[in-house]
Parts: C-alpha cells; sequence; structure tokens
C-alpha cells in the first residue's frame, strides 16, 4: 500500500514557510509538530505527506488550497475525526493513508468525509483500532477502491455485509487482527485477486471457493484443516501460505490451479498412509460436518486420495519445513514435475531416495537439512540425477556416505551442506585386514561445485588429494579438531580459487599451515585454535576479512598495518587473546588505518600485572611501567656503566698521582735510562 509514496522524480528542493520541502509537486511535510494542515504550499501540490504529526481533526477548510491533491498521507497523527465536507474541493484524490491513528472516535462522520471521493483506489486504515462494523460504514460507499488495509485493528467476526460494495477491489490486508470466523466475507469480491489475513485466530478453512484469487496468505493463524471446494473449476490461485499453523494434514488443494508456491512451514504436518509401527492407513478417511444454520453436511475425504487428484503441475515452491514428517508417500514428488525449489528441512526423515526416473529434473535447490538421515538412497545409472541440482543441503543428520558417483551425475551443482554429519573424503586409505576402504563422500572432479561445508564432521588428517579436479570458492572446516593433524598439503590444490576459508577450532597452531600461495583468499577465519605466535605467511595475503578470536596471541606484529595484508584488511576480529600492554604498538597503528574496521573492539583486552585493561584507554602509572620495560637494553646497560667507568678512572688516576715518583724511579732503574735535568 505504501508502494506508491514518494514516488516522484527528484530534481529540485524548496522549502515553504511551515518548514516542509517541495519537490516539484509533491510536499514532504513529515515530522514538523503540525497541529493542522498548513494552507499557504502551493495550489498544484499533488502528493502531501504530512505522516508524524499531532492533526486531531481534518476540517471541512483544511484542504481547500489543494484542488489538484492526488495523494494524501496522514499516518501516524492522533487523528479523530474527518469533517464531512474535508474533501469536496479534492475530488481526484486517488491514495489515502490514514494509518496509526483514532477514526474509531467518530468513526460515522469520517465515513460520510470518504464518501464524497470518487476516484479514490488506495486506502489505508491500519492501526485505527476498527472493529468490523466501524469498517463495513466507513467503507459502504467506497465502490472505486481497488486497495485497502485494514491490518492491525480490533476485527473479530466478517460476514457478507462488510465489503459488499467493493465490487473493484483488487487487494484486501486483513493482517494482525482477531479474526476467528469468515462467513462468505469474499464471495462479492469478484475481482479481489490478493488476500492477506495473517496473523489472526482462524481455525480451520472449509469449502475454500475463491477461484479468481492469485494470492493467499493466512499464516500465523491456528489453522487445523484447509480443505478447498471439490469442483473442477479452475483455481486461479499461484502463492499460497499457510506456513506457522497447526496443520496435521496436507492441506487439500483445488484439482486445478496455477499454484506456484506453497509454503506449509512450521506446522504438524505428517502423513498417515502407514505409521512407524508398520500399521497402514490407505484406506482410512475422515468425515467433515459442516453446519451452517439449520442445515448440516457431511464432506467425506480420503486424505491421500485426495492429493493425487490435485494437479500440482505448475508447482515450482514447496516448503514443509519444520512439521513432522517421516517419508513421503509414493508418488507424491511425481505429481510436481515443475519443482525447482524443495524444502523439507527439519523434519523426521529417516530416508530419502534419488533415482534417475525422478521426475524432479528442474530442481535446484533441495533442503534436507535437519533431518535424521541415516541414508540417501539413489540408483545411479547412465543418465543423469537432478541433473539441475544447485544447491544441496544435507546438514545435521546421520549420513556417513553418499551414494557413489553422486555428484557426477548432478552436473550443475554449486553448493553443498554436509555440516555436522560423520562423513569422510574420499580418497581413503585401506585399513589392514578389510578387503574395502570406509565409506566416503568423494567430489573429486566435480568442476561445478564452488562452496562446500563440511563443519563438525570429525575429519581426521585428510590423505590423498580429496579436493583434486574442484575449483571451490567457499570451503568450511570448522569445528574439526583434527582436520589438521598429519600433513595439511591437501589444501594446496584451492590454493589458486579459494576466496573463503573457515579453519574455526580445527587446533591450529601457528606452523602448521602455509598461507602464502592463497592469493585469491579475501575472508579466513582461525578463530578458537591456538595461535601462539601470528602467522608470518598470512603477511603476503591481500584479506578483506580476518577472525583471530580466541587464540592465545600475546601480540601482532609491530609493522603489521604496512603489510600488504594491514594495507587491504576492511573487518579484523581480535577478542578473548591474551594480549601484552606493553607491546601494543600494532594496536595503536590499526587504529590508524584507514578503511579497518574492528567490530569486536571494544570486547579487545590486555594483561598487565595480573590486570585486565584496555588498550583503548590504559592508565597513565602503566605507561610510564610499560615504557621504562620496553626502554632500549643497550642503552639501559651503558647508563647503568658510566658510573662504574668514571670511578675506575678517576680511582687510576688518583694512584698514579700519588705514586709518580716512585713509579718514575722504578722505570729508570728498569730501564738504566737517566733523568735530564
Amino acid at each position: 500500500l505504501a508502494a506508491g509514496w514518494r514516488s516522484g522524480v527528484v530534481t529540485a528542493r524548496a522549502t515553504s514557510p511551515g518548514g516542509c520541502q517541495l519537490v516539484q509537486s509533491t510536499t514532504d511535510c513529515t515530522g514538523r509538530w503540525l497541529s493542522s494542515v498548513p494552507g499557504n504550499l502551493g495550489g498544484d501540490t499533488e502528493e502531501l505527506l504530512l505522516d508524524d504529526n499531532t492533526i486531531r481533526v481534518l476540517g471541512n477548510a483544511s484542504l481547500l488550497s489543494y484542488r489538484q491533491l492526488q495523494c494524501l498521507s496522514l499516518t501516524k497523527n492522533r487523528l479523530e475525526l474527518i469533517e464531512p465536507g474535508a474533501f469536496l474541493r479534492s475530488q481526484g484524490l486517488r491514495v489515502l493513508s490514514l494509518a496509526d491513528n483514532l477514526l474509531s472516535t467518530n468513526y460515522s462522520l469520517t465515513a460520510a468525509a470518504l464518501s464524497a471521493l470518487p476516484a479514490l483506489r488506495t486506502l489505508d486504515l491500519a492501526g485505527n483500532r476498527l472493529t468490523e462494523d466501524m469498517v463495513s460504514v466507513l467503507v459502504w460507499n467506497l465502490s472505486s477502491l481497488e486497495s485497502l488495509s485494514v491490518a492491525r485493528n480490533i476485527i473479530m467476526r466478517l460476514d457478507s455485509s462488510v465489503f459488499t460494495n467493493l465490487t473493484q477491489l483488487l487487494e484486501l490486508n486483513l493482517e494482525k487482527n482477531y479474526i476467528f470466523e469468515i462467513d462468505q466475507a469474499f464471495d462479492g469480491l469478484q475481482r479481489l485477486q490478493r488476500l492477506n489475513v495473517a496473523y489472526n485466530c482462524l481455525p480451520c478453512i472449509v469449502e475454500f471457493g475463491l477461484t479468481q484469487l492469485r494470492v493467499l496468505n493466512v499464516s500465523n493463524n491456528i489453522i487445523e484443516w484447509f480443505l478447498a471446494l471439490e469442483s473442477d473449476d479452475l483455481f486461479e490461485l499461484e502463492v499460497l501460505d499457510l506456513s506457522h499453523n497447526r496443520l496435521l494434514f496436507f492441506p487439500v488443494l483445488p484439482r486445478q490451479s496455477k499454484l506456484r508456491s506453497l509454503l506449509l512451514k512450521d506446522n504438524e504436518m505428517s502423513f498417515y498412509q502407514r505409521l512407524p509401527n508398520g500399521t497402514s492407513l490407505a484406506n482410512v478417511t475422515v468425515q467433515f460436518q459442516l453446519i451452517d444454520g439449520n442445515s448440516t453436511s457431511i464432506t467425506t475425504v480420503n486424505l491421500w486420495d485426495e492429493i493425487c487428484h490435485s494437479n500440482l503441475s505448475s508447482l515450482r515452491l514447496l516448503d514443509m519445513s519444520q512439521n513432522q514428517v517421516w517419508y513421503l508417500p509414493e508418488g507424491f514428488l511425481a505429481q510436481m514435475p515443475s519443482l525447482t525449489h524443495l524444502k523439507l528441512n527439519q523434519n523426521c526423515l529417516e530416508m530419502f531416495h534419488l533415482s534417475e526416473g525422478d521426475p524432479l529434473a528442474m530442481l535446484m535447490e533441495l533442503d534436507l537439512s535437519q533431518n535424521r538421515l541415516e541414508e540417501l538412497g539413489a540408483d545411479v545409472g547412465a543418465g543423469d540425477v537432478l541433473p539441475n541440482l544447485q544447491l544441496f543441503n544435507l546438514s545435521t543428520n546421520r549420513l556417513r556416505a553418499l551414494p557413489p558417483g553422486l555428484f557426477t551425475y548432478t552436473r550443475k551443482i554449486v553448493t553443498v551442506d554436509l555440516s555436522r554429519n560423520r562423513v569422510d573424503l574420499c580418497p581413503q586409505p585401506t585399513i589392514a585386514g578389510e578387503a574395502e576402504s570406509p565409506p566416503c563422500v568423494d567430489i573429486r572432479g566435480v568442476e561445478t561445485l564452488a562452496h562446500l561445508s563440511l563443519a563438525g564432521c570429525g575429519l581426521r588428517g585428510l590423505d590423498g588429494r580429496p579436493f583434486q579436479g574442484t575449483s571451490l570458492r567457499h570451503l568450511d572446516l570448522s569445528d574439526n579438531h583434527q582436520v589438521l593433524s598429519g600433513d595439511p598439503g591437501w589444501l594446496q590444490d584451492l590454493a589458486v580459487t579459494l576466496q573463503v576459508l573457515s579453519l574455526r577450532n580445527t587446533s591450529l597452531s601457528s606452523a602448521t599451515v602455509d598461507f602464502s600461495a592463497f592469493n585469491s583468499l579475501v575472508r579466513l577465519d582461525l578463530a578458537g585454535n591456538s595461535l601462539s605466535v601470528f602467522p608470518a605467511s598470512l603477511g603476503v595475503l591481500r584479506l578483506r576479512s580476518l577472525d583471530l578470536r580466541d587464540n592465545g596471541l600475546p601480540a601482532l606484529p609491530p609493522a603489521v598495518a604496512r603489510t600488504p595484508l594491514g594495507k587491504s584488511l576492511r573487518e579484523l576480529y581480535l577478542s578473548r587473546n591474551p594480549y601484552n600492554c606493553c607491546t601494543l604498538g600494532w594496536w595503536d597503528a590499526l587504529q590508524r588505518a584507514e578503511g579497518l574496521w574492528v567490530p569486536d573492539g571494544r570486547e579487545v583486552t590486555c594483561s598487565f600485572a595480573s590486570r585486565t585493561l584496555s588498550p583503548r584507554a590504559l592508565p597513565e602509572p602503566v605507561l610510564r611501567s610499560c615504557r621504562w620495560q620496553t626502554a632500549d637494553l643497550a642503552l639501559l646497560y651503558l647508563v647503568l656503566a658510566l658510573p662504574t667507568c668514571l670511578t675506575v678512572l678517576v680511582a687510576f688516576a688518583v694512584i698514579f698521582l700519588t705514586f709518580k715518583q716512585k713509579l718514575l724511579q722504578m722505570v729508570k732503574s728498569r730501564c738504566g735510562v737517566s733523568s735530564p735535568y
């Protein structure tokens, strides 16, 4: 509803006497503490924005100067009354926003004012504490409306009398009310295409028959059942959002529709054709008793059979995440040959099977994360399996391996997430006494793979060249405490292409990995390791982001800010290291570095004499002590030795002068030379 505001092209600005901004035919008086509409803004104003002011009454004379007005916004005022003649000189008004006011106070007089707007197309009445009866009165004569919002009010029940005359309505927003019942309220809205009833209290939807509707949002209610009308009519429905409800069963959808997106996230849904104990419910039916006044009708539904009769051939997105699904019925996905995005994460799946003949040839994203998968079945033959798959998320399951050659046939795979599974990478060394090597995941030669996450997989020192033939740009090896044990030379196959590398919590020490060859690296995470010395090989890299948190670093190199690394860094994390308060020259240099941001700078501390201090404001006594401790030792030794040397020299001079005659006579007697007189 707000899409049309401020749509003018900004070319020149001027300021009116009331402080409003004038931009061509738009006048913006937002947040000016105005208690009334200014009357001197120019008669050619077409768009007037009066949001966030203190206007209480829109009087009969308030808009007399604005005969060209087409858009008026009075959102977030204290508006209690619009007098009946307020819009008599603004017959061309097309967009009116009255959200977040107090219109429930005098709604009948306001309704009379609105009835004088024959060209009104968009009306926003959200947040006015309106009941359904008040809404009915306010919109009774607005047959020209195409978009109406009555969100965030106190509507509880809707029937056929509320929107009777809105024959041109295309979009209706009812979200965040208290609606618990809808009784034929939309049957007369033959042009309605978008309906939003999210965040209400609807317990179920039965006999859904709005064939003209394109988008229906009923998320965040308490819906347990969704039953479409049993009809062969073509429904125009393209988007159905039933997420965040209490659905027990897969919804009974229209037999013929244009459904493209079906959102069922966060429900209590499962399939009951067979239960975990082996019981079959294939022939079980459910009866719905519908009571309408004095008449009662009973509808019998075979829950699974009904789904089979729904045409889902146009479905592109199916989101069934956060449910209780532990298996998919046979042929379930066969109904969706156009599916491109399938989300089954956070369910109870124990097994998922892929086959060459699977109809999911168009699938681009498959999310099976956070399930109980112990096996991923695949019939890998000569043909492609999921040939268009680009993102495959298998994280947080119980997998130990994947079908051999799986990624050979997913020819467009870009992103794979195997984190928090107990998998190993091929090649694996053959254990003595065993005919075959342990199960592993083989990604060698998968040229399209760019993003790979192996976090928390329990990887140990990798052998061979597990990344040979790949062009990985993003690799996450975090939370694998022994992955760098042994020779980490296997990382060198990625030195040319790797841009993002996470080695968080991998027991990395300063001499474990030589990073100097990773010239393409722009982001490196080394947090949570055992670094006691800053790795010298990092200095030649041109990283944009570096994370050094939770290590054992007492200092960084004093000249780090002048290295290629220091000049290229834009983001540096440094907290939770035992820095020495007396060796903070590197910290001062980083503070002066242009363009560098230390997001956790306020958390960085240093140690001095068992005290923990902030390097941003060291006390003067600490600074003096540090200057003494870090003084030039050669100069210090010279200063200490100088008094001693002078003392020895003076003593020698005194002794010489005292015993001069005796010394000279001794020399003459020894050397036999007479003294001249």
